[in-house]
């Protein structure tokens, strides 16, 4: 029999004592960083047990951006704006305890749609709603809202410009189930994540000085 020197080569290999297998067995594949982060993402959904409450895809995003961001906090909310400014679409989540804390309403910009967002922007003047992440700032009290936390947008491009826009979350007397039943939505921001006044005490208490913001939506 007549071996090729690409045979030998393996049947020598193959016969040596102690040969190291895994070059013979072809490694799989590490899984991707995105397919890493989802399974991830879906099992502290699980455990906060937040289905029902909130679509599993927008949390999965901002659980993905935060860890792109190399980001972290104990507590994150969650403002999906592909809901109606009538839902109670902003999600306020302990992500320590897992454990979803209150979910309320907040508003987006005039510039960014009626009922629904359906425009974003981070240009000047453009009273739109900025999406991406967040990180909240200290409290501030605005000359014309009161209490309210600055917003530094952590994403070039995205939200970048909302200190330069005074982006700020702060309270409004549109934000409430009064307006709500007269108007069929919430009042709208010059481009800020309003909510209501009632709320936002309990608002400086669990965000100020260091929690994160994800404001999800489609472009």
């Amino acid at each position: 029999m007549v071996y090729t020197p690409m045979l030998l080569s393996m049947l020598f290999v193959w016969l040596l004592p102690g040969a190291d297998l895994e070059r013979r067995v072809p490694a799989m594949p590490p899984a991707s960083p995105s397919a890493s982060m989802a399974a991830a993402a879906g099992n502290l959904f699980n455990q906060i047990g937040l289905e029902g409450e909130m679509d599993e895809t927008v949390f999965a995003a901002g659980y993905t951006r935060m860890q792109q961001h190399g980001t972290s906090s104990t507590v994150v909310a969650i403002a999906d704006m592909t809901q109606a400014s009538s839902a109670k679409r902003l999600y306020i989540i302990d992500l320590e305890k897992k454990q979803l804390i209150m979910r309320t309403y907040v508003a987006h910009g005039q510039g960014s749609g009626d009922s629904m967002a359906t425009s974003f922007s981070n240009r000047e003047g453009s009273h739109q709603t900025s999406l991406g992440l967040y990180r909240v700032g200290a409290e501030i009290i605005s000359p014309k809202h009161g209490p309210a936390l600055l917003l530094e947008g952590l994403e070039r491009g995205i939200n970048c410009k909302a200190m330069q826009r005074e982006v700020i979350m702060h309270g409004a007397d549109y934000v409430s189930e009064q307006f709500i039943a007269e108007h069929g939505r919430l009042g709208r921001s010059w481009g800020c994540p309003a909510v209501s006044r009632y709320e936002m005490p309990r608002m400086l208490e669990l965000l100020a000085n260091g929690a994160l913001l994800y404001v999800h939506g489609k472009q």
